[in-house]
């Protein structure tokens, strides 16, 4: 596998659980899902300041992401060790936020999760590291749009039940 199809299949992943998936195929999320920024864009201030059984809040998992993703993209830039001195605590400390708080975090996550995008995109050699940094700021986003979805019902996207539904439906209106 060359660079070329590294950084495709790295994009389609991220792209899919970040803007969703419209239409088949579907590689993580079932078809119809919105995606992270589909499911935080139903959520007020007040849902994102909820937590469940006394973990952390939405906006804080956002934030976190946030963060952790400027640091990527800080990284991709060329600064050789943006984690050096990074607080990681600072994000879970967030239980409430104000109606513009939380517009402002979902603002700058999608800056970041986009720029992040553009960077998984881009054919180049990697090192063994590069590659795993890449691969686990999928795995990495992936869990956090699964606890975000397990705090709030409404941040969740269809069910494979509802995906198979359509399936079928599709095929006979064919």
């Amino acid at each position: 596998m060359d660079s070329t199809q590294i950084s495709t299949t790295l994009a389609t992943l991220f792209r899919e659980l970040v803007d969703g998936v419209p239409r088949d195929p579907s590689y993580m999320l079932n078809t119809g899902d919105v995606g992270l920024h589909g499911s935080l864009e139903k959520l007020s201030a007040d849902e994102a300041s909820r937590t469940s059984l006394g973990g952390a809040s939405i906006a804080a998992h956002v934030d976190h992401l946030r963060y952790g993703l400027a640091l990527m993209n800080q990284w991709k830039s060329g600064v050789k060790n943006p984690w050096a001195g990074a607080d990681w605590t600072a994000s879970w400390k967030i239980s409430r936020v104000t109606d513009a708080e939380w517009d402002r975090l979902r603002r700058e996550l999608k800056t970041e999760t986009h720029q992040w995008l553009d960077a998984l995109s881009a054919a180049r050699a990697m090192d063994e590291t590069q590659l795993t940094y890449m691969i686990a700021s999928i795995a990495h986003l992936a869990y956090h749009v699964g606890a975000v979805r397990q705090i709030d019902r409404g941040a969740r996207g269809p069910t494979a039940e509802a995906e198979a539904e359509a399936k079928r439906a599709s095929r006979q209106g064919a």
